[in-house]
């Protein structure tokens, strides 16, 4: 897998443009290393993928877990859910506000509700804006996040789509009594890169699961 070189970490304002167009141009050749893949090669490396979840150990021991709902270019999540349900703990998933970059976890009740709820413009599954359900940070906090993402470096740093969510739902974890989650990333082994372009505002993840190979 060719590696993939960005500029250093920046927090001067007259350098943010410059940031901005080395995360669209990563972002732009991530996203066709993942079109190149087959469908049968990204079920293959969510095998992979799923498999190493299952035997982590901060998976075993964490009994509240937020997950997303995979889209195409994404580690497929859907034996993940089934699993969380199987050995009794806490399945949370995202619900966002198109017009913000709020996003709160809920929970959800079965695996196999996730086909009932309503689609976004993005065509995931969540709850609707008037679908009642118990809030993760509400209640009793996080054990851990299971992450998606385009693009990720092996120090934790992560590139997301552009929209904010898991950073902005990072800072309120870390406001909360029980504190930060632990955070995994589930990615294709093309979404690893050598180093990720980086803010002040972007919160590291502790840990990313891929094919390593």
């Amino acid at each position: 897998m060719a590696e993939i070189g960005v500029v250093e970490e920046c927090s001067d304002p007259s350098n943010m443009a410059a940031l901005r167009a080395a995360k669209n141009a990563l972002r732009a050749n991530i996203k066709k290393r993942i079109a190149a893949l087959g469908e049968q090669e990204k079920l293959r490396q969510s095998d992979v993928v799923t498999r190493k979840l299952m035997v982590h150990p901060k998976y075993h021991s964490c009994q509240r877990i937020a997950i997303f709902l995979s889209m195409p270019d994404e580690i497929r999540t859907e034996k993940i859910i089934d699993d969380i349900f199987q050995k009794g703990k806490a399945c949370f998933i995202p619900k966002y506000q198109s017009k913000s970059n709020h996003m709160d976890m809920v929970r959800l009740a079965t695996a196999l509700e996730i086909r009932s709820l309503p689609l976004t413009t993005w065509n995931i599954h969540q709850p609707s804006e008037d679908d009642e359900r118990e809030d993760a940070l509400a209640t009793g906090g996080l054990d851990l996040i299971l992450m998606p993402g385009l693009g990720f470096d092996k120090n934790g740093n992560r590139l997301g789509r552009g929209k904010g969510y898991y950073d902005s739902f990072l800072e309120r974890c870390l406001k909360h009594p029980k504190g930060k989650p632990y955070t995994i990333a589930l990615a294709f082994k093309e979404q690893v890169c050598e180093e990720i372009p980086v803010t002040e505002n972007d919160i590291q993840i502790d840990e990313i699961l891929y094919e390593c190979t």
